[in-house]
């Protein structure tokens, strides 16, 4: 089944970045299941996204933000001489994973251990976006200053009016 999302453009205002993530969510191949994953919030603004990797050494993942896209890649170069294999369980194929990241969120890291690849995300919200509060002063008048400022406005100099004589 195919939607058209042609509509939600011409419509939206200010909406085209969740435009194109569905519009890009609906023509995605079905997604494969390889390799499995875990993300997790370890903070108010921080995440880790786990992925099991087995077989797959540091210098066979790529990955690549471009575009509030997270793309990790994996290509074994060189198939090990491991003999006759009689049962492969473990995967070691080439896969593509795409992870769509939210505005102002930056990957911050990637390690890999125990044939798990951990990639820290933080979201980081540029100041003028925060929050700010916005003092509002107070202005105390004593009843003796508004009569002041009621004389003193009452004692401004009057414009003269002028009258134009017309000829007859």
């Amino acid at each position: 089944m195919s939607y058209d999302f042609t509509p939600l453009f011409r419509t939206a205002i200010g909406f085209d970045r969740l435009a194109q993530v569905m519009d890009s969510a609906a023509r995605s191949p079905g997604n494969s299941s390889f390799p499995p994953y875990d993300i997790a919030k370890t903070g108010n603004d921080s995440y880790t996204l786990t992925m099991a990797v087995a077989g797959f050494g540091p210098e066979d993942i790529e990955l690549v933000v471009q575009d509030n896209t997270l793309v990790v890649s994996g290509r074994v170069n060189t198939p090990q001489d491991e003999g006759e294999i009689l049962h492969r369980g473990i995967a070691r194929r080439a896969f593509e994973r795409r992870f769509a990241l939210a505005d102002h969120v930056e990957v911050t890291g990637a390690e890999m251990n125990n044939g798990l690849l951990r990639i820290t995300v933080q979201q980081i919200i540029p100041e003028a976006l925060k929050p700010r509060r916005i003092p509002v002063k107070t202005v105390s008048t004593t009843p003796a200053e508004r009569a002041v400022a009621t004389e003193q406005k009452n004692q401004a100099p009057q414009q003269p009016q002028h009258s134009i004589a017309t000829a007859a």
